[in-house]
């Protein structure tokens, strides 16, 4: 008999490589005791990365939800881990050191066991800090190594840079394969390297399915001296998600392995809550193209958890294009074309902005920067020609080293634009905030809550946490649901009798009533095209608290329209100083910025003037060429 292989349930992951979010903290505290029923499984990933957005988004509270959901797992001896991406601890953007530091003492008094932290660029001047925030808070440090395929990118590589976080002290090393798109017998050598240097080092490997490598990738890790591997389960393994834990049980007992017994009672009733999960809200926001497996995926090594939501973005990537194709007399797109054209365009533009691991969340950045190129491209525009100040910040060296050298058009535009590249530690950029959240929660008399939890969540996610607080993400988001379903319902209907008249939808949006916390809300619904339709979403009695507020009407003067379909802000951050009517611009300056595929877009004025109207409140959903300013 080998020695003992454990398994670890991404079931965060799981969902998130799945589709747009997770399971409400109701269902988690559902499913859990049956996970842990299962018997086999040493750990299980709880949360991290986008959870507690989602969770935010949902109008639950996370760190209620973090503390539940833990705690089943805990009292079974259950390790619990999170996801931490190191300079963006939760988030998509950079984090003040203080704020970072708060994060790992509010996970652990939460219950968190293990932090897995990488940085999407591999600069271990952003890990080195997590490690000792880790240690300080008494939890285990699991530091990654992102695995992408690229000239740059080779064994040795990836060998020198686990012996350097394990000198600076990490616990444990894990293979970070976000896109599967790791060669098996590359990966077997690196584990190979590490255990040869330090045996007592535990590895743990994680993968994602897409393209076709990773259950080859499980069985030469194993062989090297991996110790951990992370598996997913019906009816969410496979395609962009992981291996299925039963056939990587299979494959590794044949191959002499000990490897732990699946209680199958207790695993068919886990796999039975997933799909009543997916049938309740969750599979509205699941492509069925996400169950498949894809060697195209090989090319572009686009990471399982992004294409998740990528097919999502992609309905209104594809409806803006197509609009334009109909203005132009030109022919209309498929979502499969488009998928192609963004493929070659993520080849084309990887190496040109040096080759940075595709993983969150500079996978985004390179797939919103090629997505981006494709849509100015067909509507007539240049390659280049917008580029969020995220993915800038990137490019100029602000959130860490990029592996590769930049293009020189990339060197050119920067320059042109008077932007400067940056080479010292990327934290640096970042000041410590807490003090700013904390005087601001004051003000708003909220408390900071236990272990200073809410303070850090307000830091952390400072626009959604406001959406959460007011009451208006669980609007939006039950509105959504509605539509979905009431959408879907319309297209399930069979077909009307040649007889009678074809079924149509409602050319009016529809008001719905949707219940929050016993709070009923008015819910509009709109059908078709809703270029003329504005959602809002108001209580059902006028003294019950006010709902997001319609555009106001726009002023005299020139229009700033919106560059794409997103959520409108007037500031980045909480603390920010926004833009108000009156208030003197000019040409060139950032008046806005519009949230779209999880970076925000800049708004610069295009004129020289006093805005004379604003016409959105901050959160709210805009379409591309809606106005949102106007300035005389």
């Amino acid at each position: 008999m080998k020695r003992e292989i454990k398994f670890s349930l991404v079931f965060r992951d799981m969902w998130q490589s799945a589709g747009k979010y997770v399971p409400r903290v109701d269902q988690l505290t559902r499913v859990a005791p049956a996970i842990v029923e299962m018997g086999c499984f040493a750990r299980v990933e709880t949360n991290g990365g986008g959870f507690e957005q989602v969770n935010l988004l949902f109008g639950e509270n996370p760190n209620k939800a973090v503390r539940e959901w833990t705690k089943p797992f805990h009292e079974a001896g259950i390790q619990t881990h999170m996801l931490d991406r190191a300079l963006n601890g939760l988030r998509m953007s950079p984090v003040p050191a203080d704020v970072r530091q708060l994060f790992y003492k509010v996970k652990k008094a939460q219950g968190t066991d293990i932090t897995r932290t990488f940085c999407g660029l591999n600069d271990v001047r952003n890990i080195a800090p997590s490690i000792q925030y880790a240690k300080e808070a008494g939890m285990i440090s699991q530091c990654s190594l992102c695995i992408t395929h690229s000239p740059i990118h080779t064994v040795e590589y990836y060998t020198k840079m686990a012996l350097e976080l394990i000198e600076l002290g990490a616990d444990e090393i894990c293979i970070k394969d976000m896109a599967g798109i790791g060669r098996p017998y590359s990966l077997g050598q690196i584990v190979a390297n590490i255990k040869a240097k330090h045996p007592e080092i535990p590895i743990q490997y994680h993968s994602h399915a897409g393209p076709g490598f990773n259950v080859a990738s499980i069985l030469e890790v194993c062989n090297a001296g991996c110790d951990y591997i992370d598996v997913g389960m019906e009816p969410l393994s496979w395609g962009t998600g992981h291996a299925d834990l039963l056939t990587v049980q299979a494959m590794l007992k044949d191959a002499g392995y000990k490897v732990p017994e699946i209680n199958m009672e207790a695993y068919m009733k886990v796999r039975s809550m997933i799909q009543e999960f997916m049938d309740d809200f969750l599979g509205l926001y699941i492509s069925p193209k996400n169950r498949l497996m894809n060697s195209l995926l090989i090319g572009p090594g686009l990471p399982g958890g992004m294409m998740g939501s990528l097919m999502s973005d992609l309905e209104k990537n594809l409806e803006s294009i197509n609009k334009n194709n109909i203005k132009n007399n030109k022919p209309l797109m498929s979502q499969d074309q488009l998928l192609i054209k963004l493929f070659d365009e993520v080849a084309y533009v990887w190496p040109r902005v040096g080759y940075p691991p595709l993983v969150t969340p500079f996978s985004q950045y390179v797939k919103n920067l090629a997505l981006m190129n494709v849509m100015q491209m067909e509507k007539g525009k240049a390659r280049w020609s917008m580029i969020a100040d995220d993915i800038w910040d990137m490019l100029l060296g602000k959130a860490g080293r990029l592996p590769g050298p930049l293009a020189p058009e990339i060197i050119e535009k920067a320059k042109a634009e008077g932007r400067e590249f940056f080479e010292g530690n990327p934290q640096d950029n970042y000041p410590d905030a807490l003090d700013k959240y904390r005087k601001m929660m004051n003000e708003k008399q909220w408390e900071t809550g236990e272990d200073d939890e809410e303070l850090f969540e307000y830091a952390m996610h400072p626009a959604q946490y406001e959406a959460y607080r007011s009451g208006k993400a669980k609007v939006e988001f039950l509105a959504d649901v509605a539509q979905k379903k009431a959408a879907l319902q319309e297209k399930a209907q069979p077909a009307a009798p040649a007889t009678a008249a074809p079924a149509a939808l409602p050319t009016t949006p529809q008001v719905l009533t949707v219940d929050v916390d016993g709070q009923p809300y008015r819910v509009t619904v709109a059908f078709g095209d809703t270029a003329n339709a504005t959602p809002a979403a108001a209580p059902a009695q006028a003294a019950q608290p006010a709902a997001p507020a319609a555009p106001a009407p726009a002023g005299a003067g020139n229009e700033i329209l919106s560059p794409l379909e997103g959520k409108f802000f007037l500031v980045k951050n909480a603390s920010d100083t926004p833009l108000k009517v009156g208030d003197i611009v000019k040409e060139g300056d950032v008046l806005c910025y519009v949230e779209a595929m999880k970076t925000y877009n800049a708004v610069r004025s295009e004129f020289s003037g006093k805005i004379t109207s604003i016409n959105y409140a901050g959160g709210d959903t805009v379409s591309e060429d809606d106005v949102l300013m106007t300035i005389q």
